[in-house]
């Protein structure tokens, strides 16, 4: 089986502003975007698009509280057998004409290929009663809280 992805714009992070560029080719997909206060984005992380990452599979304790060793299953990680990322993100603004997105933020690099966007829908997306690990228990329970939390504290290798 042969797959193909192509990107469908970039992720833009520079000086604590963040937005997505949609390519011209793709910004008629963009009607009626604006009436979603929360988008899914798919991005590649291209930093991160090695050969020996693509077979890492457990890692060391990553998160402070964690088990000692983790799958990549049970991490957010970029590193990951396909780099494939997956972020929930508030809508600031919607320019469908110059295919921009203004956003608050994104956990993305900056150029990190777009591969697609999906409106946020709570009847699909929401787990109403969902239990995170022990270990977790105490990370916000929404994207809101999450730019409040020190999620650099989590972290057992944090930069």
């Amino acid at each position: 089986m042969t797959m193909q992805l192509k990107p469908i714009g970039k992720i833009n992070c520079q000086n604590g502003q963040f937005n997505i560029q949609v390519d011209e080719a793709y910004r008629a997909g963009l009607l009626e975007v604006n009436q979603f206060d929360t988008l899914q984005v798919l991005f590649w992380c291209h930093y991160m698009d090695k050969k020996e990452m693509r077979s890492m599979l457990v890692f060391d304790q990553p998160y402070k509280h964690s088990p000692e060793k983790m799958g990549v299953f049970a991490t957010r990680s970029p590193v990951r057998p396909n780099p494939i990322a997956l972020t929930a993100v508030s809508v600031l603004n919607v320019d469908a004409e110059a295919g921009i997105i203004t956003i608050p933020y994104i956990d993305a690099e900056d150029g990190s290929p777009l591969l697609d966007l999906k409106p946020y829908t709570p009847s699909i997306d929401r787990v109403k009663n969902t239990q995170p690990p022990a270990w977790s228990a105490h990370w916000p329970t929404c994207v809101e809280e999450s730019g409040e939390f020190d999620w650099a504290a989590e972290f057992v290798n944090a930069q």
